[in-house]
């Protein structure tokens, strides 16, 4: 009966194969996304100041770093919490697959968010006349807290290996 439920339970792992199938959709999402902001400010680019091509761009910087995180999270949650992807030799594989545990995602993914973070923050600085002061401060402090989540992740991790 023991063995019965140990199997059941191990094989449970696969429930989660959909969940990053799920999250391959909501790339193909983020990417007609990015495309539209593309394509909408195409016939613009001649009549945008600097700093509002500057904004646009920033855009486009975070919606890939969220595609990279996807992609991180994908590959790297299915290989750790399901099955490892076996490529043939010639194929075109990913450097890090199979390298990254579960620490080392986290700390990856705590990166990635401080990084978009920072894009976010630094967009509201372009703009930094039409958002109040208490507005601002609030999106410093809410940065600082990822940054500050993301040492201490990175702390107990490194406290954990030894």
């Amino acid at each position: 009966m023991e063995k019965l439920v140990e199997s059941i339970f191990y094989a449970s792992r696969w429930l989660l194969a959909p969940i990053y199938f799920g999250l391959s959709l909501a790339l193909i999402l983020l990417g007609a996304k990015f495309f539209e902001e593309v394509f909408h400010v195409f016939p613009l680019i001649f009549s945008l100041k600097e700093s509002e091509l500057v904004l646009v761009i920033l855009s486009l910087i975070d919606l890939s770093l969220v595609g990279g995180l996807l992609v991180m999270i994908m590959f790297s949650g299915y290989e750790n919490f399901v099955s490892q992807i076996d490529l043939d030799e010639g194929a075109d594989k990913l450097s890090w697959l199979g390298k990254l545990d579960s620490g080392s995602l986290k700390q990856k993914v705590a990166a990635s968010i401080v990084a978009i973070s920072s894009i976010h923050l630094l967009q509201k600085f372009m703009d930094v006349e039409g958002i109040p002061n208490d507005k601002l401060m609030w999106f410093v402090i809410i940065h600082m807290t990822f940054v500050l989540s993301a040492i201490g992740m990175a702390y107990v991790d490194k406290m954990n290996k030894h």
